[in-house]
This record gives structure tokens, sequence and C-alpha cells, in this order.
């Protein structure tokens, strides 16, 4: 399936695809326009808008667009809900409801600065978000261990945390 969004990628524009490639099409192809563009190219190639002013997946309300494609596809998985919260605070720069959205707003404007194109700055930036979301999901598990892993030394917290990372 074909995915459009404006060019000059930024933290929701490459969280996004992140997004969808991981939880919605694995075989996504996204197309970046200039923003007066986006309409005409969507209709032309049937492909499906985000992050775009007006649009289903965009922004609503305090909600960024990985937010909504969240919501549209209804994806429950609680440290994806977590990440929603650090994309919207670096998209956002409402940097106190996430801390580590400081970093990776940092992160997301030098990779812009530094990629030679959109294309090539979501595909660096799948690793970026795979990291984001491994973090969101080591959080979830300490707190559901917290018990069996105070008993392990540090090797063993790491393997087992490890272990359960790779059964998500």
């Amino acid at each position: 399936m074909k995915w459009i969004t404006r060019e000059h990628v930024h933290v929701d524009r490459v969280a996004c695809p992140w997004l969808i490639r991981r939880f919605v099409d694995s075989g996504a192809e996204f197309i970046f326009v200039p923003a007066d563009q986006v309409d005409r190219v969507a209709k032309e190639t049937g492909a499906t808008p985000f992050d775009t002013p007006g649009c289903e997946l965009g922004h609503h309300e305090e909600f960024c667009s990985f937010d909504a494609i969240v919501y549209k596809h209804q994806l429950q998985d609680p440290a994806l809900i977590d990440l929603a919260t650090i994309v919207r605070a670096a998209d956002t720069k409402d940097f106190e409801i996430a801390p580590e959205a400081i970093g990776l707003e940092a992160i997301a404007t030098g990779a812009a600065a530094i990629a030679k194109d959109d294309h090539e700055a979501i595909e660096k930036g799948m690793y970026i978000y795979d990291a984001l979301y491994a973090h969101c999901k080591l959080r979830h598990l300490r707190e559901m261990h917290a018990e069996e892993l105070d008993r392990m030394s540090r090797a063993e917290q790491r393997d087992f945390l490890r272990e359960k990372l790779s059964h998500k």
C-alpha cells in the first residue's frame, strides 16, 4: 500500500512510517511531496495521506499523527501507547509529558540535517524507533517482573529481560 505525507520529515513523519511498517503495513511505500501537492498526488496514486493538515491520520487537538494511526488501527500494546506519548511530546515540544522527548527531538533535528532525503531519514530512523519501543517494553517488563528481578544479579536481569523482549 502507498502512503503519502509532506516532504522534509521530522519527528512525527519519521515515527509514523516506523509505526505503519511495524504494526499496520509491512510492505508500505512512502511518498513525500510538497504540502500543497499531497491531496492531488494522493488522488492520483491512491496513497493514504498522513501527517498533513485536514487528513484523518493527522493532528487532532493535542494528539499527533502517530496517535491517530494507533487509534485508527486499534493498537493496544501498552509500550506502543507509551511511545505515542514520547512522539507527541517531541513533536509538540511538550517535554514535560515525556522526558525522553527532548533527546528524540534533538536526534530528529540532527538526522534531518544529515539525511540525503526523506527516504533515507525514515530508513535510518527505524533503528531509533525500534530502540525507543524496546525501551518502553522494558519499562513494562520491569514493572511486571519487579519481584523476580529483585532476586537476580544484573547479568541475570539483562538475560531475563532480553529473553522476554525476544518473545514479544
